[in-house]
């Protein structure tokens, strides 16, 4: 019975799809075809030379394998490799161990020459820099890790790096800083953003186009690869399967991958389990909502940035108002002078409080002791329990005097409620507390400083809507 390539090379399919998964099978096999059979040597025609090498990098155990079971022992693989204009280019050979060219260098499939040293546009805007992105214990785990793989893209240990956290806290602006950085000290890497809703989309038309083994093979060339908000994959089976390949090749390549999400990888619903685990092989680090010193600071940062005057009041009411989005910050700013250029109205805390308030729900008009515990006790940087407690640590007894100082001073309970909300404690020890605060002001500086900083916080949230 004579036997033809044909007929050898559908055995051989179907052991293979026994062996992979369907995106697989169909993405890297489908689109081979077999060309002849002669004695030992199947020849099978791929599409391009990157085709041939993903196949024999990642499948060559499976075939070699697949091949002596349907010929022989000695059985081994010819490919013939295609050019753009679809004429032969060539024979690439296996062997058991071995593989050799013949005839001239394969053209590169692709239809721009030369892919692998094209310059691809990164996507990135210039108003994304590690220079303008204001650095605070909210988010200084992230920024550092950034920098580190800005340094040496790859080869850290953060790859990929996850950035979580909601939206508006500057996921995007630290992963675009990241990408430019590479940028400008190294003009040799392709550096590419792109978000998960256009990464969809690309695939889609390729599939439309019936070239998606194209569209793998331009990522997998990304040298650093970012990508905004993974969790929109969520659900997308087909994209799930094509971005996993991507990874793994890209991971496997030591390419530097960057992701953001709006929260980690664990609590990503509609997931692929391969995926998220692959997410956690990095570097998963959160961006938080900033603290007040660092909300202030972005404020100034933008305000010299353009150019804008504003007095200081104004600014610590608005970040102290808007916590939650620092979007919301820009926004507030660019609301308010265009308020008083086209209303002829003075920027001042009048006007902030008439436009803050088109930004936030509700704003507490009265400062309350619980209010006052939490804000000595976040500048201390102890537990709030602990100033209700009996400790007698030095820091913790100085955080507790302090807020029983405020308390007297800037809310409407008597001393008896104050004493009380600090652990049952009597009246003479809010007096007693009031007049050691008095005493450490008189004689320390730096304390007397501390005392009217948060004595401002203080004013800034009983002057608020």
């Amino acid at each position: 019975m004579v036997i033809d390539h044909v007929t050898v090379w559908g055995k051989c399919l179907q052991y293979i799809k026994e062996n992979l998964n369907d995106q697989e099978f169909k993405t890297w096999f489908e689109p081979i075809k077999p060309i002849k059979l002669f004695q030992e040597s199947l020849t099978i025609q791929v599409p391009n030379k990157f085709f041939y090498e993903w196949i024999e990098e990642n499948y060559v155990s499976l075939l070699k394998k697949t091949v002596r079971k349907e010929i022989g022992e000695k059985g081994r693989l010819e490919y013939q490799i295609l050019l753009d204009n679809h004429k032969e280019a060539g024979q690439r050979k296996t062997t058991s161990d071995k593989v050799w060219m013949q005839g001239d260098e394969i053209k590169n499939p692709f239809v721009i020459p030369g892919i692998k040293k094209m310059k691809v546009d990164p996507q990135l805007s210039d108003q994304y820099k590690f220079e303008n992105f204001i650095e605070g214990s909210c988010n200084q785990l992230a920024r550092a890790a950034g920098k580190a793989i800005a340094d040496n893209p790859g080869k850290t240990a953060f790859n990929p790096l996850i950035i979580f956290g909601n939206v508006g806290l500057g996921k995007t602006h630290l992963a675009q800083a990241i990408g430019n950085d590479i940028v400008s000290k190294n003009t040799a890497k392709n550096v590419l953003y792109v978000s998960s809703e256009r990464f969809t989309n690309q695939l889609i038309e390729a599939i439309k186009k019936n070239s998606v083994s194209d569209f793998m093979n331009f990522y997998q060339l990304i040298d650093v690869l970012i990508v905004d908000d993974i969790q929109f994959l969520a659900g997308r089976k087909k994209t799930q399967e094509i971005f996993f390949n991507i990874f793994n090749q890209l991971h496997q390549d030591k390419k530097q991958i960057i992701l953001t999400s709006d929260r980690a990888p664990k609590d990503m619903k509609d997931m692929q389990e391969r995926l998220i685990s692959r997410f956690k092989w990095g570097l998963t680090a959160d961006i938080q909502v900033p603290e007040f010193e660092t909300r202030l600071a972005i404020l100034e940062v933008i305000l010299e940035k353009d150019n804008i005057q504003m007095p200081k009041d104004v600014v610590e009411f608005i970040a102290f108002n808007i916590k939650n989005n620092v979007r919301e910050l820009e926004g507030v700013l660019i609301s308010m002078v265009a308020q008083a250029t086209l209303n002829q109205k003075e920027i001042d805390i009048y006007l902030a409080k008439e436009v803050v308030q088109n930004f936030v729900n509700k704003v507490d008009k009265e400062v309350t002791v619980e209010s006052i515990q939490k804000m000595v006790a976040d500048h201390f940087k102890v537990e709030v329990e602990k100033l209700r407690a009996k400790t007698r640590k030095r820091q913790v007894v100085v955080a507790r005097q302090l807020s029983m100082y405020l308390a007297k001073n800037h809310t409407k309970s008597s001393l008896k409620s104050i004493g009380e909300n600090f652990g049952g404690r009597d009246h003479s020890t809010v007096i007693y507390s009031c007049k050691a605060v008095q005493d450490m002001m008189d004689t320390d500086l730096n304390f007397k400083d501390t005392v009217a900083d948060l004595e401002k916080k203080v004013q800034l949230s009983i002057s608020t809507l």
